[in-house]
């Protein structure tokens, strides 16, 4: 073993040894460590206690009641709910059902809940209705203590039509809207007379996908408990696949939430997760890739615990993930406890989102996180859209339309970036010349120092053809963001595309082929692939503009491998995207013709070298380059 080698792994020795020791916790951070535990361990002892103690002051209570009420204590045996509400066992199922112009809504007698939502104006990938949910893989109810300190849910409970006359079908239409009200009454009350009851009032307008959502506790003292400050209320649902890419809809559908300040915040999108939001919050939405269903609070909810958990993508029952939501609401014995919520059941489309005025287009990813990303998409990008889909146009079109108005916008960055190439490629002989000069590694302060004085005679700026570029970037990251989100994309046809929010397939396979299944997919997206191939294409010509032979060692082979390696990424992705680079790249093989035809690089050439014989005033960076250089000849020399 040489050396080297023995000095090698005593470093990498000497690293891990200083790694473990930095790494390894003081005396105060392991005390603070244990205090933790013991405060976990303390919780949980007097959560056990807390609930036996409940368990005891039940019991005392019932065998109170045995005691002094015998016949009230039999109707407390019969009683499965507690607290005077009875769970009734349902063979059938009850259905009630509410319609409007774009809702239609399927209702529970079970629990009084919203069973299924269907958005009657749009379908799945596989032409089946649009259902957001279903309740049987759904869950929500109010959760509270009763009187005698069970927990009950309203889930369990049975509601009947508040007005018995009213049909079971109901629909409105236009500008009318209905109310339809269901109630659950404690024990064997007489509806006619009774004066205690829970009841959802469910408000449907003929045009709107919001439904307005009152809940009311008439009456519950001496059926709730007593300390009751609070009210929970659980919400969970597992979502299945809309749209025709399950990975791409997974990847697009998680938890939002807005708090009281107007801040739009979510979980992760990648991974299962779970918050406690300890502050109030405005709404909690489950969003899918291009559907939502939110509830809002008229004021706040005091509370929230948000749950994501995600299924592998291969799975069968077409299930993109679970969410789960656990609110809490204020409550009070003084007086009838009403909330007012609302309901939002309907598509991720900006323009619909926005006219709400509860930041819900917060959900779309427009690149909020970057004020310039956002304001292309939501101004200018989304104008465009919105404007030329007025005309009823194809929505690839549409694209072609939008690509030919940017690339005119952007026509002055193209023209600035291809003379400074011309400029480049002229001097490169000379650059050429000053490498030869100076071969020597020694000598690179020496050839960096003559390359920069031959720019300044020149007239030449090196960094005038990426300023360019720069300025492009956030136009390109902004619609690399807004095809896939956009809602107007969804399910639209264009050439052999039949669906521009999706991937675009020429050919496909069901065999797993290792690696390549992983890697690129089972399908071949022409789109895609035309991207691919039109930007090898730009790439090679840029080379050749370039002229350059600065470029590091395998930076140009790196720079033919990249569209190659994206291909695997973009062919799961949305073909309007692809379609639209496809677009970008052949406008700019357009342009650089018509600016070839127009630039004389025999004219730029006679202007350099005019401005090489002007006199050149040195920049402070120049003399700061030449003393350096000086400073390290003169430490040669002394060695």
């Amino acid at each position: 073993m040489s050396k080297n080698n023995i000095l090698g792994l005593v470093i990498i020795v000497g690293l891990l040894i200083g790694y473990s020791l930095w790494m390894t916790p003081s005396k105060e951070q392991m005390a603070a460590a244990k205090r933790k535990n013991d405060s976990i361990e303390l919780v949980k002892y007097n959560d056990s206690l807390s609930r036996a103690m409940t368990e005891m002051v039940r019991k005392a209570t019932a065998d109170s009641l045995v005691k002094n009420n015998p016949a009230a204590a039999e109707l407390k045996a019969n009683d499965t709910a507690g607290g005077g509400f009875t769970v009734e066992n349902i063979k059938e199922q009850k259905f009630y059902t509410l319609e409007n112009d774009l809702l239609k809504l399927k209702i529970s007698a079970q629990g009084g809940r919203i069973w299924s939502v269907q958005l009657k104006n749009y379908q799945t990938f596989d032409t089946l209705p649009l259902i957001l949910f279903k309740g049987d893989s759904s869950e929500f109810g109010f959760e509270f203590n009763t009187e005698d300190l069970r927990t009950l849910n309203t889930a369990n409970l049975v509601f009947v039509p508040a007005d018995s006359g009213l049909s079971d079908s109901m629909r409105v239409s236009g500008k009318d809207s209905l109310q339809f009200a269901l109630r659950v009454y404690p024990g064997k009350v007489d509806s006619s007379t009774a004066k205690s009851y829970i009841e959802y009032v469910y408000t449907l307008k003929g045009n709107d996908f919001m439904v307005g959502y009152k809940v009311k506790f008439v009456g519950m003292k001496g059926y709730m408990a007593q300390n009751t400050r609070d009210m929970s209320l659980l919400w969970s649902t597992t979502l299945r696949q809309q749209e025709k890419s399950l990975k791409t809809e997974e990847s697009q559908s998680t938890v939002y939430y807005m708090d009281l300040a107007g801040e739009v915040d979510n979980l992760s999108l990648t991974k299962n997760q779970k918050e406690s939001l300890s502050t109030p919050v405005k709404w909690i939405s489950f969003k899918q890739q291009f559907f939502s269903a939110s509830l809002i609070a008229s004021d706040k909810f005091e509370s929230a615990d948000i749950e994501t958990v995600g299924y592998p993508i291969d799975n069968t029952d077409r299930k993109v993930k679970t969410m789960k939501s656990a609110v809490i609401l204020p409550f009070s014995f003084e007086g009838d406890q009403t909330y007012n919520l609302k309901w939002y059941f309907g598509p991720n489309k900006y323009k619909v989102l926005r006219q709400y005025d509860l930041n819900f287009e917060r959900q779309i990813p427009l690149g909020w996180g970057f004020f310039l990303m956002q304001w292309i998409n939501r101004g200018p990008v989304l104008w465009v859209f919105n404007w030329l889909e007025s005309f009823n146009i194809s929505y690839g079109i549409i694209i072609l339309i939008l690509t030919i108005i940017l690339k005119i916008v952007l026509f002055p960055i193209a023209y600035k970036t291809y003379i400074s190439s011309a400029k480049m490629r002229i001097l490169k002989p000379e650059i050429e010349e000053i490498g030869a000069k100076f071969p020597k590694k020694e000598d690179a302060m020496k050839k960096q120092q003559a390359t920069m004085a031959l720019y300044k005679k020149a007239g030449v700026n090196p960094m005038a053809g990426c300023v360019p570029m720069l300025l492009q970037f956030p136009i390109l990251i902004a619609l690399f963001r807004f095809f896939p989100a956009s809602f107007e994309l969804r399910q639209q046809s264009f050439l052999w595309a039949t669906d521009l929010s999706s991937y675009d397939s020429i050919f496909s396979w069901t065999t797993q082929i290792p690696l390549l299944s992983q890697f690129y997919g089972n399908h071949i997206s022409l789109f895609t692939l035309l991207m691919t191939i039109s930007t090898i294409i730009y790439t090679k010509i840029n080379n050749d503009m370039m002229g350059s032979t600065q470029q590091m060692p395998g930076m140009k082979t790196m720079m033919y491998l990249m569209p190659i390696m994206f291909l695997g990424f973009f062919n799961n992705y949305s073909a309007g995207l692809s379609y639209y680079y496809l677009l970008a790249n052949l406008f700019t093989f357009g342009q650089i013709f018509i600016i070839r035809k127009f630039v004389n690089e025999d004219k730029l050439h006679a202007h350099i070298q005019e401005n090489k014989l002007k006199p050149v005033k040195k920049t402070s960076f120049q003399k700061r380059l030449e003393e350096m250089t000086k400073q390290q000849q003169q430490k040669a020399k002394r060695k």
